[in-house]
């Protein structure tokens, strides 16, 4: 039967399955692997579930996960969970014991673990149904944008089925269509706005022209949820990342909008910097396929139930007139000069030994080339490679911060990385999460892909150091200063220290030829606690 499950999985279209191979999925990863599904063996399940999530963000099909029974799980669930919460279309496949075993060691509620992290369970109940088990939740995890891990019982996958009743078939399913009604008010909405600003998060993404264009014809500034940061790249109007990673000018010209539509955005606590970019006297108006999402942060004047390319194509069919709107000649020359935080003067942290952050991702976006997908771990630093690190469109960002957890930035990039093979593969992260998730650097070096980590390395974990700090004992949070570039060499790897701005001439030497991988150990300077970190904790 783990043919038949592999096949009908090659049949639907699926990308590449990550794993760690145990006796319960040995059989079922090799008849994947003969039906010309690729395989990359990482070296733990928590990599494997995060190196699909990074490729599923960017990729038009769905990644694959292998794990064993059990423990296999359990290794991955902090990636599912990541995932899970936001909304990665992925599709695990984990082996499970049979019903009658009740004394394996490997036996746990699978089915409850996973729908305790947001997940969806479900599982192959008999031969008599594989093909329509898998079917159903392929279909699940694709249109219905979710992370579904499909439990495979051993003496299912065991049993013989050579010829299954079903054929795998998924159908297309139409957008949710917004009622008239919805759209003429909406029109009504943004016509009378004389300082109109979109806002497009992860549901806005596959709209991202449709919307791009309606903002052009409304005279709408565009902006984005940091998962979509890119999606506007090029518009004179675009403010880049709305929330904690906003610039000055960007939160002024949110700040002052009289209308803010969020286009498949929560417009959460993040998005909204807790709801301080929201001006006294501003409508707030949410578009979501997704009915139940309207509203769930904040208080909106409107929300419109409908898939957010329906809506802007519906209201491309009704504006006629273009106006001027939010994009006068006033801010397109202020957007020009202090779009990005690169642009922005601040004082130079840097010491003898230490880099300041912002000096070096400044110098890093420089070097980089433009045709670069970014993976962003989550800690104290994360903010610079964002704010810093341009990426050409939205399938340039890969941002794994829903759960909130450190040590999934690597992985999330190697996954990144075979999804856009076109692109050079950056990875930022600090230190602490470097370190947490240092297993699959080898994974990384043995697929001799270019990729290039840059460490933001404050031999602490930042975080708590600028929270609890510094009249308290800060001995759990900070280490001795580990010499990282030479922990990487042990793995293959190619590395460099950079203490300073003369340091960052090896990464420009490599950056001209890239081969292989190239870890960056960045010392950085104490930035006495990153600007979005205080919002982060208030949310706490």
């Amino acid at each position: 039967m783990a043919d038949v499950v592999a096949q009908t999985l090659a049949d639907l279209g699926v990308g590449t399955c990550f794993g760690v191979v145990g006796s319960g999925n040995f059989v079922l990863t090799n008849a994947l692997r003969e039906r010309g599904v690729p395989f990359v063996a990482t070296r733990h399940e928590g990599g494997a579930a995060s190196m699909a999530d990074g490729y599923g963000r960017v990729a038009d099909v769905p990644a694959l996960v292998s794990v064993h029974q059990g423990c296999g799980l359990t290794n991955a669930m902090t990636g599912i969970a990541e995932a899970a919460k936001s909304r990665t279309p992925m599709l695990v496949l984990a082996a499970d014991t049979a019903a009658g075993a009740v004394l394996s060691n490997f036996t746990i509620d699978q089915d409850a673990l996973v729908r305790s992290v947001g997940a969806v369970a479900d599982r192959v109940h008999g031969p008599g149904s594989a093909v329509a088990d898998v079917t159903r939740a392929y279909r699940t995890a694709v249109q219905g944008r979710r992370t579904v891990v499909l439990s495979l019982p051993l003496d299912i996958q065991a049993a013989e089925l050579d010829a299954p009743d079903a054929v795998a078939i998924v159908g297309t399913s139409d957008p949710v269509r917004p009622s008239a009604d919805s759209v003429a008010a909406l029109q009504e909405a943004i016509e009378a706005a004389e300082r109109p600003v979109f806002v497009a998060g992860r549901g806005g993404r596959a709209a991202g022209a449709r919307i791009a264009e309606l903002a052009a014809r409304t005279g709408a500034l565009v902006a984005t949820s940091a998962v979509a940061n890119g999606l506007f790249r090029g518009d004179d109007f675009d403010l880049g990342i709305s929330g904690g990673f906003s610039t000055p000018l960007t939160a002024e010209l949110i700040r002052s909008a009289d209308l803010i539509v969020g286009w498949g955005c929560a417009l959460n606590m993040w998005t909204m910097r807790h709801g301080t970019l929201i001006g006294a006297g501003t409508a707030v108006v949410q578009v979501d396929d997704d009915q139940s999402a309207l509203g769930t942060h904040r208080p909106i004047t409107m929300g419109i139930h409908g898939d957010c390319g329906a809506t802007a194509d519906d209201l491309l069919d009704t504006v006629v007139q273009e106006r001027t709107g939010y994009r006068t000649v006033e801010v397109a020359g202020r957007l020009a000069t202090a779009r990005r935080w690169n642009d922005v003067t601040t004082p130079d942290l840097s010491t003898a030994d230490h880099i300041d952050p912002r000096v070096f991702s400044d110098l890093l976006d420089r070097a980089l080339p433009f045709e670069r997908v970014v993976a962003v771990d989550s800690g104290n630093f994360m903010g610079y490679p964002s704010a810093y690190l341009q990426v050409p469109d939205e399938n340039g960002f890969v941002f794994t911060q829903a759960f909130q957890s450190i040590g999934l930035g690597l992985s999330s990039g190697i996954g990144a990385m075979l999804a856009r093979p076109d692109r050079l593969a950056v990875v930022a992260a600090g230190d602490g999460g470097f370190l947490m998730g240092i297993a699959e650097l080898e994974t990384a070096v043995r697929l001799g892909r270019p990729m290039l980590i840059a460490v933001y390395d404050d031999a602490a974990y930042g975080a708590e150091v600028h929270h609890f700090g510094p009249d308290v004992d800060l001995g759990a949070v900070t280490f001795p200063e580990t010499d990282i570039a030479a922990v990487a060499r042990g793995f293959g790897a190619s590395a460099v220290t950079v203490r300073s701005r003369a340091d960052m001439a090896d990464v420009v030497t490599w950056l001209d030829s890239p081969s292989g991988v190239l870890v960056i150990d960045a010392k950085i300077a104490s930035d006495g606690g990153a600007w979005w970190l205080v919002e982060a904790f208030t949310g706490h």
